[in-house]
């Protein structure tokens, strides 16, 4: 069903986070395993500032019933996020596959940090996918490993060991603007990616507003045409 190697394009993954709304979704999907292959142009070429990012952290820490405390800096206007968590599951919906749930591994994402740091893809930041240059740069990157000391800061929650850390430094008014009032709340990567099945379904449960994921498949369609039309040129 899904075929290793087969590749597709993760900035769509940010736009089909589940969100604690109003309605409760229940779904048993395919659990696809994400990896990359450098040799066939398969890795993440550059990270987006996102209003709901895929992997559900954002700047700030969400534990429940605790005070929420930034993890940003006024002065500096410079951040640290998230990219991506190991083991994570990830809601996908796609025209070619149809609904599925995705995830990467500790070695996939170390790969992943280091490929992106061989080919100098520190300047390529955008807003939510799109060709706006988000007029920032990653100044920091760094492999979580809570046995050798190397962790998230505190603000983040709890980040397992093997989740990819980035600083950012944000030259633009009005993108810090933006994320000062929570328009933009995390990171996203984006590239190409094999996907491996594992065998396995998961089951999703989380409440979700119907709205939202309406709005995001309609997106997901437009960006998808957009590709379709680009190849045909």
């Amino acid at each position: 069903m899904y075929p290793k190697g087969t590749p597709f394009s993760v900035k769509y993954l940010s736009a089909n986070i589940y969100l604690e709304t109003d309605k409760m979704l229940k779904k048993n999907l395919p659990l696809i395993e994400l990896v990359i292959n450098p040799d066939e142009d398969s890795f993440v070429e550059a990270v987006a500032l996102v209003e709901h990012p895929a992997n559900e952290m954002q700047w700030l820490s969400f534990a429940k019933h605790e005070e929420l405390m930034f993890s940003t800096d006024d002065v500096k206007k410079e951040l640290l996020g998230v990219a991506l968590i190991p083991n994570q599951v990830i809601y996908r919906n796609s025209p070619e596959l149809g609904e599925y749930a995705c995830t990467f591994s500790k070695d996939t994402i170390r790969e992943i940090s280091q490929v992106f740091a061989r080919k100098g893809f520190f300047n390529n930041t955008n807003l939510e996918h799109s060709l706006i240059p988000a007029d920032s740069y990653i100044f920091q990157s760094y492999i979580v490993d809570q046995d050798k000391g190397i962790l998230a800061p505190k603000a983040l929650g709890n980040v397992p060991t093997g989740s990819w850390v980035l600083g950012l430094k944000v030259l633009s008014e009005n993108v810090w603007s933006d994320i000062q009032s929570k328009k933009i709340t995390g990171l996203s990567v984006e590239g190409l990616f094999g996907m491996l099945d594992t065998k396995t379904t998961v089951t999703l449960s989380k409440q979700t507003s119907l709205s939202i994921i309406e709005k995001a498949f309609q997106e997901l369609a437009e960006l998808e045409q957009l590709k379709l039309n680009i190849g045909t040129t």
